[in-house]
């Protein structure tokens, strides 16, 4: 009985061996969604700088509170204010005829991030800062509060842009695409600014901004089987 087995199972490998891996396509594909971001987030503070470590902490505290007065006027969240940066330098002077540096005061450094959920405010929020005392601006990020949407019209775009690859280059080839055999993502991007030729008007006496595009992209492989 083992050996009528045995035979039976010889048999079969030929026929198991010849089966033909079916022939393939696979294409990538690539979507962007664009949008005008809904938030903007502002990094400012205030650098001071005194004879003493105290005198410029006192100094740096007195323009800081006037700066946070400012934000709250603008009717700010306090859940949207968060504390960037905090330091304090010893100040040196360069040493001159071999001489070595000699300490001239100290300097303190303030700042905090400002996430606006409107971002037509953001001229009149610059301007305020600005005039409340802040004397350093560190950066400006524009953004989208739900890019989930984004991201899944980006996926949609990616895998149509896959389809429309590959059915031209099965048409140019003589042959058909078959059922997809496998998918998969690569990287996707997170919300990047695109600037727009055109700025956006904010108040008339308003600092001038624009807050061009975010976009958001994603792409995909596919593999069809070809007939």
């Amino acid at each position: 009985m083992k050996s009528l087995v045995f035979i039976a199972l010889l048999a079969a490998a030929p026929a198991l061996a010849q089966t033909p891996e079916p022939r393939t396509l696979s294409m990538a594909g690539h979507g962007e969604v664009k949008a005008v971001p809904d938030q903007v987030e502002i990094t400012a503070g205030v650098t001071t700088g005194a004879a003493t470590a105290a005198a410029a902490l006192s100094a740096n505290t007195a323009r800081m509170q006037t700066v946070f007065a400012a934000l709250q006027r603008l009717g700010v969240p306090e859940k949207n204010i968060q504390t960037a940066n905090f330091s304090v330098s010893p100040q040196y002077t360069n040493g001159a005829n071999n001489e070595p540096p000699r300490l001239t005061g100290y300097q303190v450094s303030n700042s905090v991030s400002v996430r606006l959920d409107d971002v037509s405010r953001l001229g009149g929020a610059l301007d305020a800062l600005v005039g409340a005392g802040a004397n350093q601006m560190n950066g400006i990020g524009f953004s989208i509060k739900d890019p989930a949407p984004m991201l899944t019209e980006a996926r949609v775009r990616a895998v149509a842009d896959a389809k429309a690859r590959a059915e031209a280059y099965a048409r140019a080839a003589g042959v058909t695409l078959g059922p997809v055999l496998a998918i998969s993502e690569g990287g996707n991007d997170m919300p990047r600014p695109v600037l727009r030729a055109a700025p956006m008007a904010f108040a008339a006496k308003a600092v001038p901004v624009a807050a061009g595009e975010e976009s958001v992209s994603a792409d995909v492989s596919i593999v069809w089987e070809i007939h």
